[in-house]
């Protein structure tokens, strides 16, 4: 199975290790395409548009994409979009927060699963309930 996976980038770098940690637990399940996304040092050495067209080649590739969507990003929003107009599966997880939610748009999508966690284990426990449903 091939995993497109979905966090901020450009949006904050805050959450890279826990992106990591999911990304370990995914791997469990297929090839993970776009890994780089839960490394800390991430390159900027290719343009906008050719970060565009790598991404949309490796999300028409995917068979599913897994977004971390607690830190909003209109990337993750933009690739999101892309997958459900793709017809692909797509799960999101995000953290509860006193002070934020999810978007409405993400949230309240029917052709989007979307799943609260409060810690790494419970996600971690999220995407093998995902994988084992697939």
């Amino acid at each position: 199975m091939k995993i497109y996976f979905s966090g901020s980038i450009r949006g904050g770098r805050q959450d890279a290790k826990l992106y990591k940690q999911l990304i370990e637990e995914i791997k469990n399940y297929g090839d993970v395409l776009t890994e780089h996304v839960g490394s800390s040092d991430i390159s900027h050495e290719l343009s906008d548009s050719k970060i565009h067209e790598q991404d949309m080649k490796w999300l028409n590739e995917a068979d599913i994409l897994i977004g971390e969507v607690t830190t909003p990003s209109h990337g993750v929003g933009y690739e999101i979009g892309r997958a459900v107009a793709l017809d692909k599966k797509v799960f999101c997880l995000y953290r509860r927060q006193n002070n934020k939610s999810v978007s409405a748009m993400i949230n309240g999508s029917p052709s989007i699963n979307c799943y609260k966690y409060s810690t790494v284990k419970e996600a971690q426990s999220l995407i093998k309930q995902i994988f084992n449903g697939c």
